[in-house]
């Protein structure tokens, strides 16, 4: 039985944990067995670069962390080496970056994940990592809205020429 002072310090580490959690919108729990030093370092660049937490956890402290909330079916997943990475502003970005390291290695492994705090299967996470980043959606709907304007334009300015023809 561990002491009162450890039983209090990972007491802690859950509620972070649990906090953290609830205040993601994206989650994505992967094994990361086999990863290399130098592999693990461009990851976790790439993916603090996004505005993604990502760190390695204890399966214990994550399965008492999600122990009683929509997360805790992930449960079964939670045995050998295991990290999350979590995102309270990208839906896409961390499924996205571990999708495609998880696509070359061998090992690198995506164990489950879920999604305004209800868990999803691996299909949707994949369906996920396929969206694109946020600033080329932006810039597709502003190009949507810039059509029919540059159209509307466009047409003016072919009445403006012809009539500016006739007037010769």
């Amino acid at each position: 039985m561990p002491n009162a002072k450890v039983l209090e310090q990972k007491q802690k580490v859950v509620a972070d944990l649990k906090s953290k959690i609830d205040a993601s919108i994206v989650g994505v729990v992967v094994d990361y067995k086999g990863i290399t030093v130098a592999d693990d370092t461009a990851l976790r660049k790439e993916l603090r670069e996004n505005n993604v937490d990502y760190f390695v956890v204890k399966n214990t402290l994550l399965s008492r962390a999600v122990e009683g909330t929509e997360l805790e079916g992930m449960k079964s997943v939670l045995e050998g080496s295991t990290a999350i990475a979590l995102s309270s502003e990208d839906y896409a970005a961390g499924a996205r970056i571990l999708s495609k390291y998880a696509d070359k290695s061998e090992t690198f492994k995506i164990k489950a994940g879920f999604l305004d705090g209800a868990l999803v299967d691996l299909d949707t996470i994949n369906a996920i990592a396929k969206l694109p980043s946020r600033e080329v959606l932006l810039a597709t709907v502003v190009g949507a809205f810039q059509a029919p304007i540059a159209a509307f334009a466009r047409a003016v300015q072919a009445i403006v020429d012809k009539n500016g023809e006739a007037a010769e």
